[in-house]
């Protein structure tokens, strides 16, 4: 039996009451409405700033608030903030908070918070760090007050705090946000619209988080990150449930509510349930990444990243991601999202064609020396394990020595982050993925940046890709922008900053007696509600 049979067949069984256990739950208010939610992945740990994975910025997003957002036109609007003011041409920003904003614990939101919130963020972040460098002063003028100076103006300032991307600014009680940005937080308070159980919090299995009650949401129509966050559950349960069969069942059964990324190998059997909606999450899609640590060999060498691009056929990709529908993935001969403005295929003509012998001469050319390759690969997230049986193989095929490591993706986020020998618990490579809204430019897209100790893991150094992006920060018009993104995407191609696998669309599935859920990069729980 194949893999897509055992899955479609195990799905039904479990609808049908043989597969699925049911989910204990803790007792509740009469009347108390519960969506329960199938993430991506395990809650491992609950850092938003410290690390970048997906599951940990959703989780945050409904715990901590932003003072800006964007909305579903990655527009950044005001959120915390009430107003603000620009002078000096651009060199002195001065914030005003919302009147009524509260913590958790009951403290008022100050401009005291904000100021080591936005710090331990720079240190964490690639245009965080970019501010950083150009900041003067940020200083809390009183309560509700706080002014950066810069030393040079940064016109995408309020992008910077209201992107998807993580690490995401998330505003934190002044005490938490000065821990170390290299250290984990070990307490969860925010002033978002949900209060997070941590009494209840069993890695591996759930999280808990109430309506926080006091929250002040904004007058304006929800859309993404901005506008009122309005909650209209009185609680939300993630139930962790890596097999795809079980959270299938879960679904059919009524179990829970809301899967974030169902399969599509799942998809049919789904629909056929009267009771179950499946639509696209995203219409930006994701953009698969292959990523290598630059530090070390074989990697270091940038002939031997290039025999991995040359290498890798990004249609065995995608189809071990979403099967045989054509609709759901392109191939990618770059790094930014097709079908916006910016997308470029200058200097990509090589990647993702499936050039074994190119590959192997390449290999060969740059003087492999057998170094064993290894592959950290999350075996309880769907993305990352399909796309990782493709890469064992591939690379096997071209030449290499394969340490092939199957882990979870908590340990996959903590392992990445080493900069140790990978035989020394370090890595030479994982899969991962960047969803397209993050990737439409360099403002919120770590992964293609260049910069050595600063770049995202992997810590490429590469100043050609570094430079490109640096015009378009200060391209003075869409034509000089397009310009620079073309330079970008035609360094980061010749010197391998990442493999990108390819791009592709992924699903959501819900009850239908769940309504209010929109497409986007992220589960937008806000104006959710449960018949």
């Amino acid at each position: 039996m194949d893999r897509r049979t055992f899955l479609k067949t195990t799905a039904a069984l479990g609808a049908a009451g043989v597969a699925s256990p049911r989910l204990a739950a803790p007792a509740l208010a009469q009347g108390a409405k519960v969506l329960r939610f199938v993430p991506q992945a395990n809650l491992a740990n609950f850092d938003p700033i410290w690390g970048t994975q997906y599951v940990v910025r959703n989780a945050g997003a409904l715990v901590w608030d932003m003072l800006y957002g964007v909305d579903s036109t990655l527009t950044p609007q005001r959120q915390m903030v009430e107003s603000e003011e620009v002078t000096d041409n651009g060199l002195t920003w001065t914030f005003r908070l919302r009147d009524g904003l509260r913590f958790h614990d009951g403290e008022p939101v100050r401009a005291a918070d904000v100021v080591p919130s936005l710090t331990r963020w720079m240190a964490r972040d690639p245009i965080g760090g970019m501010i950083k460098a150009i900041q003067d002063e940020l200083t809390a003028v009183d309560d509700r007050t706080f002014r950066w100076r810069l030393k040079k103006p940064f016109p995408k300032l309020l992008y910077a705090l209201g992107k998807t991307n993580a690490p995401v600014a998330f505003i934190m009680p002044e005490r938490i946000a000065k821990t170390d940005p290299f250290t984990q937080i070990s307490e969860y308070v925010g002033s978002g619209p949900m209060r997070f159980r941590r009494d209840e919090w069993v890695p591996g299995a759930r999280a808990a988080f109430e309506t926080f009650k006091d929250y002040k949401p904004r007058e304006e129509p929800s859309s993404w990150l901005a506008g009122g966050k309005r909650m209209l559950v009185d609680r939300v349960e993630w139930v962790i449930m890596p097999d795809t069969a079980t959270a299938s069942a879960a679904l059919q059964n009524g179990e829970v509510d809301w899967w974030e990324n169902p399969i599509a190998d799942l998809v049919p059997l789904l629909r056929k349930n009267p009771n179950v909606v499946v639509d696209i999450a995203d219409p930006l899609g994701n953009i698969g990444s292959f990523r290598m640590n630059h530090l070390y060999p074989p990697f270091d060498n940038p002939k031997i990243r290039q025999a991995v691009l040359v290498g890798m056929n990004q249609e065995d990709y995608m189809r071990a991601l979403v099967g045989d529908d054509d609709s759901l993935w392109k191939p990618l001969p770059g790094f930014f999202t097709p079908g916006t403005a910016l997308y470029s295929e200058a200097g990509g003509a090589m990647i993702g064609k499936g050039d074994i012998k190119t590959a192997q001469r390449l290999l060969k050319e740059a003087g492999y020396k057998g170094e064993k390759v290894v592959c950290i690969v999350a075996q309880d997230q769907p993305i990352t394990k399909a796309e990782g049986d493709i890469t064992a193989d591939l690379l096997k095929q071209i030449g290499f020595e394969v340490d092939f490591v199957a882990t979870d993706w908590g340990t996959t986020g903590t392992r990445r982050a080493s900069k140790a020998p990978p035989s020394q618990g370090g890595w030479n490579m994982f899969h991962t993925w960047h969803t397209g809204a993050d990737c439409i430019n360099p403002a919120g897209y770590p992964a293609v940046r260049a910069n050595g100790d600063k770049a995202w893991f992997g810590w490429p150094n590469l100043p050609a890709v570094e430079a490109g992006i640096a015009e378009w920060f200060d391209a003075a018009d869409p034509a000089a922008e397009k310009a620079a993104i073309d330079k970008t995407n035609a360094a980061a191609c010749e010197g391998a900053v990442y493999a990108p696998t390819g791009f592709f669309l992924g699903y959501q599935a819900w009850r239908k007696n769940v309504k209010g859920i929109v497409k986007g990069p992220l589960n937008f729980t806000w104006g959710v509600s449960k018949a």
